[in-house]
């Protein structure tokens, strides 16, 4: 019996002494994870080691004097030439254990074994040091131990500290101190396997250390990761902190998940946890970005009755969330509020409130903003500077935009991106290219990438101009970048093809665009509409409204308003008529003013005066005030019937409600009532036309004295070609177009 006991005995010890050499003995045996999967070997001799010995090199008997090596240790005796007698894998994990009651001389003799040449520790010594200096508290250098085991990468340092965990007396913060090491080293799939390990083992690491990996995740926007780990967290039986359900509310905002956050609040409730202003900022800043400003609002009283006391951080969410969603007043309101309470408003608080004020065209106001905030101390940041300009370019102020531009370099606050968009855009707009050009060539110097919007700006001023060619060029330089056009882009390039009557090549973009998996919206389709009606193509109008409708793509109103008026100016009255009867029940479309116009305008070139006037009727039915193009194309289809009485009723009621005759309205009842005869009434509205600076043309001026010969008026047209000549509207030149007198 005594003998199977030694053989069983001499057994084990070979066993273990062997994976010493064959697992621990190498710095750099091989390079694997510092987590990666154990072999069966090393599982089974860590059982070993567990069951029958609580660490391997204690079984050997002690060959050297115990107080010599504290000795040495101690007085730094390091030159004793016995010493080198020490340094092989077995007797310097000894040694550390031997010096463990005194864990910084066990540190010590560690760092000089470490710098002495030729050695190099085996995983065991790491492992023995690190449990050593963990269980004296020497947290910060057990620390800078377990980085050092990770970033040699030849071992799973989780199982060797698990084989080695009866060093000291049994504790396992260590392994929380691993998981952090981990976590700090940026190595989160290692952290994620570590936490898999720990929880196996039932070893779980601390919340504070569970927060630190959920952080990182949100860090590094694996939102993914982030929500799993929490998951596995909770499932572990790890208790949540409030930390905690801050970092999981604040992601799930950040994606969008309102419902999702909305749940995790309740639940932070029911498990005890109070909220605290970082939670209660996020729930506030969290629905005030989607627009339920009535949650926000909520949760800001929720937080109030809770006497948690709101920040600055608090009222510019507030802020920010209703003047973004164009409720200005509201935003002031709380930001009286924040005075009252008295907080001070910092560099955020302002520049919301100039934005929200430049938004809403309201200067003054902005500009007093910004010296208030001067006045005060605040330095205006990048965002502050470029919501102004931005809000002068649009009001066409450039120079007002420039000189804050130059106020911005002088107090050091770099020009962005958006800056120099906002004042190429601006210039783009007041028709000055080539300084838009140069400044898009200034911003390239200075270092700044032009992104999206700013190429954006650049080409719709070109295609704007009708320069197609350099707007082409621009493109394929974006292209070059490896910036992808967007449905803007594509859109304006789109418009201006249509613009030059280059409506194939138009389509041509349309295809790449939806190639390039974009697809086209309302406005393109009807812009493009537009184009094929205008250039006498009405069956490709046709074609495309048929395609919005297999597409899926929504037919609005300003659609019908271009398909009605394409049909009527290609003389496809009866088509646009039928149009104009299916809109409201099959395409369930209420027809508004420009609708009407079009087709009464259609109706009456078509002489289908009694219908045009029937719809112009029901308009005042529907509440749809009639404009000056319906009035006169109504009023000139009456006088092409000689119903002089209808027209001059319908000039009358023109002027009754204030509105004043045009060009076109004054040509058509000019010539009209010339037409019919009424030569008299014709020219007292010629003259009341040019008393009103409105110059008629010579082709009327010439059809109306040429009526006046015709009907023997000789006199009259005398008087009145002297009349027309006196105002310079008809030259002598002209004279050989009228009868000989």
């Amino acid at each position: 019996m005594r003998f199977l006991s030694f053989a069983f005995n001499f057994l084990l010890k070979m066993l273990c002494s062997l994976r010493n050499f064959i697992h621990v003995s190498r710095r750099f045996p091989r390079h694997v994870s510092p987590l990666s999967s154990p072999s069966p070997f090393v599982w089974f001799t860590s059982f070993l080691c567990v069951i029958r010995y609580p660490f391997v090199t204690k079984t050997h008997p002690l060959d050297f004097d115990t107080a010599w090596i504290r000795n040495v240790v101690k007085n730094d005796l390091w030159e004793d030439p016995q010493i080198n007698n020490l340094f092989d894998p077995i007797r310097v994990p000894k040694i550390l254990l031997e010096l463990r009651e005194d864990p910084r001389l066990a540190l010590k003799f560690f760092k000089w074994s470490t710098n002495r040449t030729g050695f190099n520790h085996t995983v065991e010594s790491y492992c023995i040091v690190a449990h050593i200096l963990f269980c004296s508290r020497m947290y910060h250098d057990a620390n800078s131990i377990l980085r050092e085991m990770v970033e040699l990468k030849n071992c799973d340092v989780f199982d060797a500290l698990w084989s080695t965990r009866n060093v000291c007396v049994p504790g396992f913060g260590v392994f929380d101190a691993l998981f952090s090491v981990l976590i700090d080293l940026d190595m989160i799939e290692e952290a994620v396997l570590c936490f898999s390990k720990m929880k196996r083992f039932r070893v779980f690491p601390k919340t504070r250390s569970c927060n630190g990996l959920l952080q990182r995740f949100a860090k590094l926007g694996k939102r993914d990761g982030m929500k799993s780990f929490f998951r596995d967290m909770i499932g572990a039986g790890s208790k949540p902190s409030v930390f905690t359900y801050n970092i999981m509310i604040d992601c799930l905002f950040k994606e969008g998940d309102v419902e999702a956050a909305r749940r995790l609040f309740g639940e932070m409730k029911f498990r005890g946890l109070v909220p605290d202003t970082v939670t209660y900022n996020s729930m506030i800043d969290g629905y005030g970005k989607v627009g339920l400003l009535d949650d926000t609002v909520c949760a800001f009283e929720e937080m109030k009755s809770m006497s948690c006391e709101p920040d600055v951080i608090t009222y510019n969410s507030l802020i920010n969330c209703f003047c973004k969603s164009g409720v200005l007043p509201k935003g002031l309101v709380y930001y009286r509020e924040m005075k009252q309470s008295g907080l001070k408003a910092n560099v955020v608080t302002y520049s919301t409130l100039v934005d929200a004020f430049c938004k809403e065209d309201m200067m003054e106001q902005a500009m007093k903003f910004y010296v208030d905030m001067r006045r005060v101390g605040l330095v205006p940041n990048e965002f502050t500077y470029t919501s102004l300009i931005d809000a002068k370019c649009k009001t066409g102020n450039l120079s007002d935009a420039f000189r804050l531009g130059d106020e911005m370099l002088e107090v050091g606050v770099e020009w962005n991106v958006v800056t120099y968009t906002a004042l190429i855009d601006g210039l783009c707009d007041a028709e000055r290219m080539k300084e838009a050009e140069e400044l898009f060539s200034k911003m390239v110097a200075a270092g700044v990438v032009p992104n999206l919007a700013s190429y954006n700006a650049l080409i719709h001023g070109f295609v704007k101009a009708k320069n197609m060619d350099r707007a082409l060029e621009l493109l394929n330089e974006l292209k070059g970048r490896g910036i992808k056009p967007d449905l803007l882009l594509y859109g304006t390039f789109i418009w201006g093809l249509c613009g030059v009557e280059k409506i194939e090549a138009a389509k041509v973009v349309m295809n790449e665009m939806q190639n390039n998996g974009i697809k086209a919206n309302t406005l393109i389709y009807t812009t493009l509409m537009d184009a094929y009606f205008k250039c006498g193509n009405p069956n490709e109008g046709l074609h495309l409204l048929e395609e919005m409708l297999e597409l899926d793509i929504e037919v609005t109103v300003v659609t019908f308003c271009v398909l009605i008026d394409g049909l009527c100016k290609n003389k496809l009255v009866s088509k646009a008529t039928d149009y104009f009867g299916r809109m409201n029940d099959e395409f369930d479309l209420q027809a508004n003013a420009a609708v009407y116009t079009a087709i009464i305008d259609g109706l009456c070139k078509e002489n289908q005066v009694e219908a045009a006037t029937s719809l112009f009727e029901k308009m005042a039915q529907e509440c749809l005030v009639p404009d000056r193009t319906a009035y006169t194309s109504l009023m000139d289809g009456n006088l092409k019937q000689g119903n002089v009485l209808e027209a001059l009723a319908l000039r009358d009621k023109m002027v009754e409600i204030g509105m004043k005759l045009d060009l076109f309205a004054y040509t058509s009842l000019v010539w009209g009532l010339s037409q019919c005869n009424q030569l008299q009434k014709a020219r007292s509205y010629l003259e009341e036309m040019i008393g009103e600076g409105i110059l008629p043309d010579e082709v009327l001026c010439i059809s109306v004295l040429k009526k006046h010969y015709e009907v023997g008026c000789i006199e009259e047209a005398v008087e009145l070609q002297s009349y027309l000549m006196k105002h310079q509207l008809l030259t002598r030149d002209n004279n050989n177009t009228l009868p000989d007198m």
